[in-house]
Protein backbone atom coordinates (compact mmCIF):
# COMPACT_ATOMS: atom_id res chain seq x y z
CA UNK A 1 0.00 0.00 0.00
CA UNK A 2 1.35 3.42 -0.99
CA UNK A 3 1.51 5.71 1.99
CA UNK A 4 0.26 9.30 1.94
CA UNK A 5 3.21 11.62 2.51
CA UNK A 6 2.63 14.32 5.14
CA UNK A 7 4.45 17.47 6.16
CA UNK A 8 3.70 19.06 9.53
CA UNK A 9 3.65 22.87 9.69
CA UNK A 10 3.79 23.96 13.31
CA UNK A 11 5.18 21.68 16.01
CA UNK A 12 3.58 22.80 19.26
CA UNK A 13 1.46 20.76 21.65
CA UNK A 14 -1.48 20.33 19.28
CA UNK A 15 0.77 18.72 16.66
CA UNK A 16 1.25 15.76 18.97
CA UNK A 17 -2.20 14.38 18.13
CA UNK A 18 -1.31 14.12 14.45
CA UNK A 19 2.23 12.85 14.93
CA UNK A 20 0.93 10.19 17.32
CA UNK A 21 -1.71 9.12 14.79
CA UNK A 22 0.84 8.87 11.96
CA UNK A 23 3.24 6.84 14.09
CA UNK A 24 0.52 4.73 15.66
CA UNK A 25 -2.96 3.76 14.51
CA UNK A 26 -2.52 5.10 10.96
CA UNK A 27 1.11 4.18 10.29
CA UNK A 28 0.19 1.80 7.47
CA UNK A 29 -1.39 4.61 5.47
CA UNK A 30 0.57 7.70 6.51
CA UNK A 31 4.20 8.81 6.67
CA UNK A 32 5.62 12.00 8.18
CA UNK A 33 8.31 13.16 5.76
CA UNK A 34 8.90 16.74 6.92
CA UNK A 35 8.47 19.07 9.88
CA UNK A 36 8.21 22.77 9.02
CA UNK A 37 8.81 24.72 12.22
CA UNK A 38 10.80 27.93 12.89
CA UNK A 39 11.88 26.89 16.38
CA UNK A 40 14.61 24.22 16.19
CA UNK A 41 13.89 22.87 19.67
CA UNK A 42 10.25 22.11 18.91
CA UNK A 43 11.16 20.60 15.55
CA UNK A 44 13.83 18.40 17.14
CA UNK A 45 11.42 17.26 19.85
CA UNK A 46 9.01 15.77 17.32
CA UNK A 47 11.81 14.43 15.12
CA UNK A 48 13.20 12.56 18.13
CA UNK A 49 9.76 11.04 18.74
CA UNK A 50 9.68 9.80 15.14
CA UNK A 51 13.14 8.27 15.58
CA UNK A 52 12.12 6.55 18.83
CA UNK A 53 9.32 4.81 16.94
CA UNK A 54 11.75 3.56 14.30
CA UNK A 55 10.21 5.54 11.45
CA UNK A 56 12.32 7.29 8.77
CA UNK A 57 13.67 10.65 9.90
CA UNK A 58 11.61 13.61 8.62
CA UNK A 59 13.25 16.55 6.96
CA UNK A 60 13.42 19.59 9.24
CA UNK A 61 12.75 22.92 7.58
CA UNK A 62 11.70 26.49 8.29
CA UNK A 63 8.48 28.06 6.93
CA UNK A 64 10.28 29.89 4.11
CA UNK A 65 11.24 26.46 2.74
CA UNK A 66 7.65 25.17 2.54
CA UNK A 67 7.45 25.07 -1.26
CA UNK A 68 10.77 23.26 -1.66
CA UNK A 69 9.75 20.78 1.05
CA UNK A 70 6.50 19.98 -0.78
CA UNK A 71 8.36 19.61 -4.09
CA UNK A 72 11.46 17.74 -2.96
CA UNK A 73 9.74 15.43 -0.45
CA UNK A 74 6.76 14.77 -2.75
CA UNK A 75 4.35 15.86 -0.03
CA UNK A 76 0.71 14.91 -0.58
CA UNK A 77 -0.79 16.76 2.37
CA UNK A 78 0.34 19.47 4.78
CA UNK A 79 -1.02 19.39 8.34
CA UNK A 80 -1.13 22.95 9.70
CA UNK A 81 -0.94 23.44 13.47
CA UNK A 82 0.71 26.86 13.44
CA UNK A 83 -0.52 30.05 15.12
CA UNK A 84 -3.95 31.08 13.85
CA UNK A 85 -2.86 34.23 12.02
CA UNK A 86 -0.35 32.16 10.02
CA UNK A 87 -2.91 29.65 8.74
CA UNK A 88 -3.96 31.52 5.60
CA UNK A 89 -0.45 32.04 4.26
CA UNK A 90 0.51 28.41 4.90
CA UNK A 91 -2.72 27.12 3.36
CA UNK A 92 -2.42 29.23 0.21
CA UNK A 93 1.26 28.43 -0.28
CA UNK A 94 0.65 24.70 0.24
CA UNK A 95 -2.19 24.62 -2.27
CA UNK A 96 -0.23 26.56 -4.85
CA UNK A 97 2.77 24.24 -4.37
CA UNK A 98 0.60 21.20 -5.16
CA UNK A 99 -0.37 19.76 -1.77
CA UNK A 100 -3.72 19.31 -0.09
CA UNK A 101 -4.16 20.69 3.43
CA UNK A 102 -5.41 19.48 6.81
CA UNK A 103 -5.79 22.45 9.14
CA UNK A 104 -6.71 22.94 12.77
CA UNK A 105 -9.55 25.32 13.49
CA UNK A 106 -9.96 28.16 12.98
CA UNK A 107 -9.44 28.29 9.23
CA UNK A 108 -8.06 31.81 9.63
CA UNK A 109 -8.82 34.93 11.68
CA UNK A 110 -10.23 37.62 9.37
CA UNK A 111 -12.28 38.19 6.23
CA UNK A 112 -9.40 39.22 3.95
CA UNK A 113 -7.39 36.07 4.58
CA UNK A 114 -10.53 33.90 4.30
CA UNK A 115 -11.10 35.39 0.84
CA UNK A 116 -7.49 34.51 -0.09
CA UNK A 117 -8.08 30.89 0.88
CA UNK A 118 -11.35 30.79 -1.05
CA UNK A 119 -9.56 32.10 -4.15
CA UNK A 120 -6.66 29.63 -3.81
CA UNK A 121 -9.03 26.67 -3.55
CA UNK A 122 -10.86 27.82 -6.68
CA UNK A 123 -7.62 28.32 -8.62
CA UNK A 124 -5.88 25.10 -7.59
CA UNK A 125 -8.80 22.71 -7.19
CA UNK A 126 -7.08 21.20 -4.18
CA UNK A 127 -8.65 20.09 -0.89
CA UNK A 128 -8.64 21.76 2.52
CA UNK A 129 -9.89 19.59 5.40
CA UNK A 130 -10.97 21.30 8.65
CA UNK A 131 -10.56 19.22 11.80
CA UNK A 132 -13.75 20.01 13.69
CA UNK A 133 -13.45 17.25 16.28
CA UNK A 134 -16.47 18.44 18.26
CA UNK A 135 -18.70 17.25 15.41
CA UNK A 136 -17.44 13.73 16.11
CA UNK A 137 -18.13 13.81 19.84
CA UNK A 138 -20.95 11.29 20.42
CA UNK A 139 -23.01 13.74 22.48
CA UNK A 140 -22.94 16.35 19.72
CA UNK A 141 -23.63 13.73 17.07
CA UNK A 142 -26.60 12.55 19.13
CA UNK A 143 -28.09 16.06 19.12
CA UNK A 144 -27.53 16.34 15.37
CA UNK A 145 -29.41 13.04 14.94
CA UNK A 146 -32.35 14.28 17.00
CA UNK A 147 -32.63 17.45 14.94
CA UNK A 148 -32.01 15.67 11.63
CA UNK A 149 -34.74 13.13 12.38
CA UNK A 150 -37.24 15.95 12.77
CA UNK A 151 -38.03 14.97 16.36
CA UNK A 152 -38.42 18.59 17.49
CA UNK A 153 -39.63 19.92 14.13
CA UNK A 154 -38.17 22.98 12.41
CA UNK A 155 -35.61 24.76 14.58
CA UNK A 156 -36.73 28.23 15.67
CA UNK A 157 -34.07 29.24 18.19
CA UNK A 158 -30.96 28.08 20.04
CA UNK A 159 -29.66 29.05 23.49
CA UNK A 160 -25.96 28.19 23.79
CA UNK A 161 -23.74 28.88 26.83
CA UNK A 162 -20.10 27.82 27.04
CA UNK A 163 -18.12 27.95 30.28
CA UNK A 164 -14.31 27.86 30.29
CA UNK A 165 -12.91 27.37 33.77
CA UNK A 166 -10.06 29.08 35.58
CA UNK A 167 -7.55 26.52 34.33
CA UNK A 168 -8.51 26.09 30.69
CA UNK A 169 -10.00 29.54 30.21
CA UNK A 170 -7.10 31.25 31.92
CA UNK A 171 -4.64 29.53 29.62
CA UNK A 172 -5.77 31.62 26.64
CA UNK A 173 -4.63 34.70 28.55
CA UNK A 174 -1.10 33.37 29.18
CA UNK A 175 -0.01 32.63 25.63
CA UNK A 176 -0.17 34.03 22.08
CA UNK A 177 -3.97 33.86 22.02
CA UNK A 178 -4.10 36.87 24.39
CA UNK A 179 -3.43 39.22 21.44
CA UNK A 180 -6.31 39.47 19.00
CA UNK A 181 -3.92 40.07 16.09
CA UNK A 182 -2.67 36.49 16.61
CA UNK A 183 -5.92 34.65 17.30
CA UNK A 184 -8.90 36.76 16.32
CA UNK A 185 -9.91 36.59 19.98
CA UNK A 186 -11.95 33.85 21.57
CA UNK A 187 -14.85 34.56 19.18
CA UNK A 188 -12.68 33.20 16.37
CA UNK A 189 -10.14 30.90 18.02
CA UNK A 190 -12.40 29.09 20.48
CA UNK A 191 -15.97 29.87 19.48
CA UNK A 192 -15.48 28.78 15.86
CA UNK A 193 -15.90 25.26 17.28
CA UNK A 194 -19.25 26.24 18.75
CA UNK A 195 -20.49 28.18 15.74
CA UNK A 196 -19.60 25.25 13.50
CA UNK A 197 -21.64 22.96 15.72
CA UNK A 198 -24.71 25.18 15.33
CA UNK A 199 -24.23 25.52 11.55
CA UNK A 200 -23.95 21.74 11.36
CA UNK A 201 -26.74 20.93 13.82
CA UNK A 202 -29.34 23.06 12.05
CA UNK A 203 -27.86 22.79 8.52
CA UNK A 204 -27.86 26.52 7.94
CA UNK A 205 -25.44 29.45 7.89
CA UNK A 206 -25.31 32.76 9.78
CA UNK A 207 -26.61 35.95 8.20
CA UNK A 208 -26.37 38.65 10.90
CA UNK A 209 -24.46 39.04 14.16
CA UNK A 210 -24.71 41.45 17.08
CA UNK A 211 -22.09 41.14 19.82
CA UNK A 212 -21.35 42.59 23.23
CA UNK A 213 -18.51 41.82 25.59
CA UNK A 214 -15.18 42.82 27.02
CA UNK A 215 -12.16 42.01 29.16
CA UNK A 216 -13.75 41.99 32.61
CA UNK A 217 -11.76 39.50 34.70
CA UNK A 218 -8.21 39.00 33.38
CA UNK A 219 -5.70 41.75 32.58
CA UNK A 220 -3.80 44.36 34.54
CA UNK A 221 -6.66 46.86 34.88
CA UNK A 222 -9.03 44.29 36.34
CA UNK A 223 -6.35 43.03 38.72
CA UNK A 224 -5.73 46.57 39.95
CA UNK A 225 -9.45 47.24 40.36
CA UNK A 226 -9.77 44.17 42.57
CA UNK A 227 -6.73 45.11 44.61
CA UNK A 228 -4.55 42.17 43.59
CA UNK A 229 -1.43 44.29 43.84
CA UNK A 230 1.69 44.31 41.67
CA UNK A 231 2.32 41.12 39.70
CA UNK A 232 5.29 39.87 37.69
CA UNK A 233 5.03 39.49 33.91
CA UNK A 234 5.33 35.73 34.40
CA UNK A 235 5.06 33.42 37.37
CA UNK A 236 7.64 33.41 40.14
CA UNK A 237 6.85 29.78 41.06
CA UNK A 238 7.27 30.61 44.74
CA UNK A 239 3.97 31.90 46.06
CA UNK A 240 1.43 29.20 45.20
CA UNK A 241 -0.52 31.52 42.88
CA UNK A 242 -3.57 29.58 41.66
CA UNK A 243 -3.44 31.38 38.29
CA UNK A 244 0.20 30.59 37.67
CA UNK A 245 1.39 28.01 35.15
CA UNK A 246 4.73 26.47 36.12
CA UNK A 247 6.14 25.05 32.89
CA UNK A 248 8.67 23.04 34.91
CA UNK A 249 5.87 20.89 36.31
CA UNK A 250 5.10 19.37 32.91
CA UNK A 251 7.80 17.58 30.88
CA UNK A 252 6.14 18.30 27.55
CA UNK A 253 5.62 22.00 28.24
CA UNK A 254 9.22 22.25 29.45
CA UNK A 255 10.56 20.59 26.32
CA UNK A 256 8.39 22.45 23.81
CA UNK A 257 8.38 25.92 25.35
CA UNK A 258 10.67 26.58 28.33
CA UNK A 259 13.67 24.94 26.68
CA UNK A 260 12.82 26.63 23.36
CA UNK A 261 12.54 30.23 24.57
CA UNK A 262 16.07 31.24 23.67
CA UNK A 263 15.36 30.73 19.97
CA UNK A 264 12.27 32.85 19.48
CA UNK A 265 11.54 34.60 22.79
CA UNK A 266 8.06 33.11 23.05
CA UNK A 267 6.94 32.86 26.67
CA UNK A 268 4.17 30.34 27.27
CA UNK A 269 3.51 31.26 30.91
CA UNK A 270 2.69 34.99 30.99
CA UNK A 271 0.68 36.20 33.96
CA UNK A 272 -3.05 36.33 33.20
CA UNK A 273 -3.28 39.64 35.06
CA UNK A 274 -0.45 41.35 33.21
CA UNK A 275 -0.73 44.10 30.60
CA UNK A 276 -1.01 43.52 26.86
CA UNK A 277 -4.19 41.43 26.68
CA UNK A 278 -6.41 42.55 23.80
CA UNK A 279 -9.04 39.78 23.73
CA UNK A 280 -12.33 39.51 25.63
CA UNK A 281 -13.14 37.09 28.46
CA UNK A 282 -16.92 37.68 28.55
CA UNK A 283 -18.95 37.59 25.33
CA UNK A 284 -22.61 37.54 24.34
CA UNK A 285 -24.03 37.33 20.81
CA UNK A 286 -27.33 37.26 18.96
CA UNK A 287 -26.98 35.45 15.63
CA UNK A 288 -29.57 35.13 12.85
CA UNK A 289 -29.49 32.23 10.39
CA UNK A 290 -30.64 31.78 6.81
CA UNK A 291 -33.15 29.18 7.96
CA UNK A 292 -34.93 31.76 10.09
CA UNK A 293 -33.57 30.52 13.41
CA UNK A 294 -31.90 32.81 15.96
CA UNK A 295 -29.17 31.92 18.46
CA UNK A 296 -28.30 33.55 21.76
CA UNK A 297 -24.69 32.65 22.63
CA UNK A 298 -22.47 33.40 25.58
CA UNK A 299 -18.88 32.57 26.52
CA UNK A 300 -17.32 32.98 29.95
CA UNK A 301 -13.58 32.34 30.33
CA UNK A 302 -13.29 32.42 34.14
CA UNK A 303 -15.97 30.00 35.28
CA UNK A 304 -15.41 27.76 38.35
CA UNK A 305 -16.50 24.76 36.25
CA UNK A 306 -16.15 23.81 32.59
CA UNK A 307 -18.73 22.64 30.11
CA UNK A 308 -21.66 23.82 28.04
CA UNK A 309 -25.42 23.93 27.83
CA UNK A 310 -27.39 24.13 24.63
CA UNK A 311 -31.14 24.18 24.15
CA UNK A 312 -32.68 23.86 20.70
CA UNK A 313 -36.30 24.95 20.34
CA UNK A 314 -38.38 23.63 17.47
CA UNK A 315 -41.93 23.68 16.20
CA UNK A 316 -42.57 20.25 17.77
CA UNK A 317 -40.61 20.55 21.02
CA UNK A 318 -37.18 21.11 22.56
CA UNK A 319 -33.84 19.31 22.95
CA UNK A 320 -31.45 20.13 25.79
CA UNK A 321 -27.81 19.05 25.99
CA UNK A 322 -25.80 19.63 29.17
CA UNK A 323 -22.12 18.69 29.37
CA UNK A 324 -19.96 19.06 32.50
CA UNK A 325 -16.40 18.43 31.41
CA UNK A 326 -14.85 19.40 34.75
CA UNK A 327 -16.95 19.95 37.82
CA UNK A 328 -14.54 22.19 39.72
CA UNK A 329 -11.03 23.59 39.73
CA UNK A 330 -9.42 22.73 43.06
CA UNK A 331 -6.29 24.23 44.57
CA UNK A 332 -3.23 22.01 44.34
CA UNK A 333 -4.66 19.64 41.72
CA UNK A 334 -2.41 20.78 38.87
CA UNK A 335 -3.26 21.71 35.29
CA UNK A 336 -6.70 20.57 34.12
CA UNK A 337 -7.68 18.38 37.10
CA UNK A 338 -10.53 15.91 36.76
CA UNK A 339 -12.86 15.61 39.73
CA UNK A 340 -14.13 12.32 41.09
CA UNK A 341 -17.95 12.71 41.35
CA UNK A 342 -17.87 10.73 44.59
CA UNK A 343 -15.80 13.41 46.34
CA UNK A 344 -17.45 15.66 48.89
CA UNK A 345 -17.15 19.42 48.75
CA UNK A 346 -14.90 21.56 50.92
CA UNK A 347 -17.44 21.60 53.77
CA UNK A 348 -17.69 17.81 53.77
CA UNK A 349 -21.40 17.85 52.94
CA UNK A 350 -21.94 19.34 49.49
CA UNK A 351 -21.26 17.03 46.56
CA UNK A 352 -18.90 18.25 43.87
CA UNK A 353 -20.69 19.06 40.61
CA UNK A 354 -20.68 15.67 38.84
CA UNK A 355 -18.96 15.43 35.48
CA UNK A 356 -21.02 13.92 32.70
CA UNK A 357 -23.47 14.63 29.92
CA UNK A 358 -27.19 14.45 29.37
CA UNK A 359 -29.36 14.90 26.29
CA UNK A 360 -33.06 15.37 27.01
CA UNK A 361 -35.85 15.70 24.48
CA UNK A 362 -39.38 16.85 25.16
CA UNK A 363 -42.05 17.14 22.49
CA UNK A 364 -45.18 19.18 22.95
CA UNK A 365 -47.83 17.40 25.02
CA UNK A 366 -45.40 14.60 25.93
CA UNK A 367 -43.15 13.64 28.84
CA UNK A 368 -39.43 14.38 28.59
CA UNK A 369 -37.02 11.52 27.92
CA UNK A 370 -33.27 11.04 27.82
CA UNK A 371 -31.43 10.08 24.65
CA UNK A 372 -28.60 7.60 25.37
CA UNK A 373 -25.07 8.75 24.49
CA UNK A 374 -22.49 6.05 23.81
CA UNK A 375 -18.73 6.11 23.30
CA UNK A 376 -17.74 9.41 24.90
CA UNK A 377 -14.32 8.37 26.21
CA UNK A 378 -11.21 10.06 24.83
CA UNK A 379 -10.19 13.53 23.73
CA UNK A 380 -12.89 16.10 22.98
CA UNK A 381 -15.67 13.88 24.27
CA UNK A 382 -14.62 10.87 22.22
CA UNK A 383 -14.36 12.84 18.99
CA UNK A 384 -10.60 12.82 18.34
CA UNK A 385 -10.22 9.18 17.33
CA UNK A 386 -13.21 9.28 15.00
CA UNK A 387 -11.91 12.46 13.42
CA UNK A 388 -8.41 11.06 12.92
CA UNK A 389 -9.85 8.01 11.22
CA UNK A 390 -11.61 10.22 8.70
CA UNK A 391 -8.48 12.35 8.20
CA UNK A 392 -6.06 9.48 7.62
CA UNK A 393 -8.26 6.68 6.32
CA UNK A 394 -10.66 8.84 4.31
CA UNK A 395 -14.28 9.59 5.21
CA UNK A 396 -16.87 6.96 4.52
CA UNK A 397 -20.59 7.36 3.95
CA UNK A 398 -21.58 9.43 6.98
CA UNK A 399 -25.32 10.10 7.38
CA UNK A 400 -24.46 12.87 9.86
CA UNK A 401 -22.14 14.65 7.40
CA UNK A 402 -19.38 15.17 9.97
CA UNK A 403 -16.34 15.66 7.67
CA UNK A 404 -15.70 19.38 7.11
CA UNK A 405 -13.84 21.43 4.51
CA UNK A 406 -12.78 25.03 3.90
CA UNK A 407 -16.36 26.16 3.26
CA UNK A 408 -17.44 24.92 6.70
CA UNK A 409 -14.40 26.69 8.11
CA UNK A 410 -15.48 29.98 6.55
CA UNK A 411 -19.04 29.64 7.80
CA UNK A 412 -17.79 28.97 11.33
CA UNK A 413 -15.41 31.93 11.53
CA UNK A 414 -17.98 34.21 9.88
CA UNK A 415 -19.80 34.59 13.19
CA UNK A 416 -16.62 35.47 15.07
CA UNK A 417 -15.35 37.89 12.41
CA UNK A 418 -18.72 39.63 12.24
CA UNK A 419 -18.86 39.57 16.04
CA UNK A 420 -15.51 41.33 16.27
CA UNK A 421 -16.74 44.02 13.89
CA UNK A 422 -19.87 44.40 15.97
CA UNK A 423 -17.77 44.80 19.13
CA UNK A 424 -15.80 47.55 17.39
CA UNK A 425 -18.81 49.43 16.01
CA UNK A 426 -21.58 48.65 18.49
CA UNK A 427 -23.81 47.73 15.54
CA UNK A 428 -25.19 44.49 14.07
CA UNK A 429 -23.14 43.17 11.13
CA UNK A 430 -24.46 41.37 8.06
CA UNK A 431 -22.32 38.36 7.21
CA UNK A 432 -22.83 39.00 3.49
CA UNK A 433 -20.95 42.29 3.90
CA UNK A 434 -17.71 40.62 5.04
CA UNK A 435 -16.39 40.43 1.47
CA UNK A 436 -16.29 36.62 1.19
CA UNK A 437 -18.02 35.25 -1.92
CA UNK A 438 -19.27 32.07 -0.25
CA UNK A 439 -21.13 34.08 2.39
CA UNK A 440 -22.43 36.67 -0.04
CA UNK A 441 -23.88 33.94 -2.27
CA UNK A 442 -25.02 31.63 0.54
Amino acid sequence: MTKTRYALAGAGVRAQMYVGAILGAHSERAELVAIVEPNPVRAAYHAAWVAEEGAPAPRLATPDELESVIRDERVDRVIICARDDLHAELIVRSLEAGADVVVEKPLTIDAASAARIEDAVARTGRQVVLTFNYRYSPRNSALRQVIQDGTIGEVTSIDFSWMLDTNHGADYFRRWHREKKNSGGLLVHKSSHHFDLVNWWIRSQPTRVFASGGLRFYGADNAAARGLGARPARGTHDDGDLFELDLRADETLTALYLDAEEHDGYRRDLDVFSAGITIEDNLALVVDYASGATMSYSLNAHSPWEGYRVAVNGTLGRAELEVIERGAVLAGEGLHPHIDPSLAGADGTTAVRPEGERLRVQRHWEEAYEVPIHGSDGGHGGGDELLLSDVFEGPGDDPLARPADWSDGIRSIAVGIAGNRSLETGLPVKVADLGIALLANG
